[in-house]
């Protein structure tokens, strides 16, 4: 049994897919994970750097 789609449904689809706030919604979270990933790890390098921005930004101790 093979299922065949209405351009109808892809169109909405699209236009659902590339509207404006779900875009938004998108980039927010990547930027977000993106922050989280690098304040929060234990890799000893990245720590280093982002040491003293951490403390700044977050008001939160690491050690």
């Amino acid at each position: 049994m093979t299922t065949q789609t209405h351009p109808s449904v892809l169109k909405k689809t699209a236009s659902v897919t590339l509207s404006t706030p779900v875009q938004a919604t998108l980039y927010v979270s990547l930027c977000a994970l993106t922050l989280w990933t690098v304040y929060f790890t234990t890799n000893p390098a990245i720590h280093d750097r982002v040491h003293s921005v951490r403390h700044h930004t977050l008001l939160v101790g690491c050690h």
